[in-house]
């Protein structure tokens, strides 16, 4: 034996308690929504020891819930031991002020809006990514720097759930003036990049690339449906919010044409305001798409409530109006009786495994006829000189027939309405031309 006692270096999980309040309202129930919270919380590296609920018409403005719930709230921290109770809904900074008083140091207090935000810093990995959480935790934030977050901008040794807030930024510790500062330029940085975004998804636009989103509640498979389609190598596990930067792939349909397929962030109920205003130029691609591919976990007993609250989330942001196609997921999972259950609640949905492939064909095979909605027949004579127009008539159009002529390309091709205008100049008449 030496003289030092060996140690562990792994990392302890901290220990959590859940508090929610039940007011007989909305969708979800009260269970439904912890253990949504506790999914959150695992992610974020916690174990849930214990689970408080209480029954209210409307929170308690001071405390959230009820004098007697704090008192036995206290007890429940100190008999476990815990370290963090995490809130199903947003506290106010007075509210999260008092609580911490009630508790006592070093237990931190936080809500689920503190939870996603924490786990969004976690799993940021672009420098666009990092920098709208930055953006949201900040706006978060900057209510309760009177002394009430102290454990989030002063004592950087904690750590843990909630001790990531503003990654690298000194900025916290000093007065609000600063913060809101540091808010302006991360604003105006992400208006640059979300000018660039509109530059780029302008090009996709003007060469005629059909654009199909993937949207859904996080842990949909959205990822592992992008590998499945492109290969892409996306990360994608079994975790909420595994990716959160958005992935553009393109592939080939079937019939020739070419399309991207962008991944994008997955939503949640209660998704804080903070990060869907932050994320704007990201969800940009949401709205900027032809087709959104809603992805539903068949297998989660929830499905419909995650499928109202994604499309909840895309009215919020502008894009209810985009076509759209439920794509129910993780088939895998269920049984031939439940199969045929789901398969009768979602006549017009395609039924698929992301994961070995089942249903992928189907897939495909409605998104070309989505793709194909409004394109014409038309007959075309294209230069041989004109290559890059003779490369997007075979990429962006369904080749029909073709011939090379002396004249170029002899071509009659199903186009969209957008590679119309792009071929009308080399419109030729033919026996074949008519609408389809």
């Amino acid at each position: 034996m030496g003289r030092f006692k060996p140690f562990s270096t792994e990392k302890v999980a901290e220990k959590a308690i859940l508090v929610g309040v039940d007011r007989g309202v909305g969708s979800w129930t009260c269970e439904d929504s912890l253990a949504e919270l506790e999914r959150l919380a695992q992610t974020d590296g916690a174990e849930v020891v214990f689970t408080l609920t209480q029954r209210l018409d409307k929170p308690v403005p001071k405390t959230f819930i009820g004098k007697g719930k704090v008192e036995e709230l206290v007890g429940y921290v100190r008999r476990l031991d815990a370290d963090v109770v995490i809130f199903d809904d947003e506290l106010t900074p007075s509210q999260q002020s008092n609580l911490e008083r009630e508790v006592g140091e070093p237990v931190k207090i936080i809500d689920r809006t503190a939870l996603i935000l924490d786990i969004f810093g976690e799993h940021a990995r672009t420098h666009e990514g990092r920098l709208q959480v930055q953006l949201a935790q900040l706006q978060y934030v900057l209510p309760r720097l009177r002394g009430m977050w102290s454990h989030l901008v002063g004592e950087q040794t904690r750590g843990g759930i909630g001790g990531r807030f503003g990654q690298g930024e000194s900025q916290l510790e000093v007065d609000r003036r600063l913060v809101r500062g540091r808010i302006s330029v991360l604003k105006k940085e992400l208006q640059e990049l979300e000018k660039r975004r509109g530059v780029q998804s302008k090009a996709r636009w003007d060469s005629g690339i059909y654009r199909v989103a993937l949207v859904g509640y996080t842990n949909a498979g959205k990822s592992t449906l992008l590998n499945q389609l492109t290969g892409a190598g996306v990360y994608a596990k079994d975790e909420l919010f595994a990716t959160l930067d958005p992935t553009t792939r393109s592939f080939d349909l079937a019939e020739g044409r070419k399309i991207t397929l962008t991944d994008t962030v997955g939503f949640i109920q209660k998704l804080p305001t903070t990060l869907v205003e932050a994320f704007k130029s990201t969800l940009s691609e949401v709205r900027a798409a032809d087709l959104l591919l809603l992805v539903v976990d068949a297998s989660d007993p929830r499905r419909q409530d995650e499928l109202d609250a994604v499309v909840s989330i895309l009215s919020d942001i502008g894009a209810e109006g985009i076509r759209r196609l439920i794509v129910l997921n993780k088939a895998d999972l269920l049984t031939q009786d439940e199969l045929r259950s789901i398969a009768a609640a979602y006549p017009e949905a395609v039924m698929i495994s992301a994961r070995d492939g089942k249903g992928i064909d189907s897939l495909l095979y409605r998104i070309g006829r989505e793709a194909s909605q409004g394109d014409e027949t038309l007959t075309v004579l294209v230069p041989y000189e004109k290559g890059l127009l003779l490369k997007m008539v075979h990429e962006r159009c369904q080749v029909m027939r073709e011939q090379y002529v002396d004249g170029g390309l002899l071509a009659t091709v199903k186009a969209s309405e957008r590679m119309r205008l792009t071929l009308d100049p080399y419109r030729v008449a033919d026996s074949g031309d008519e609408a389809g």
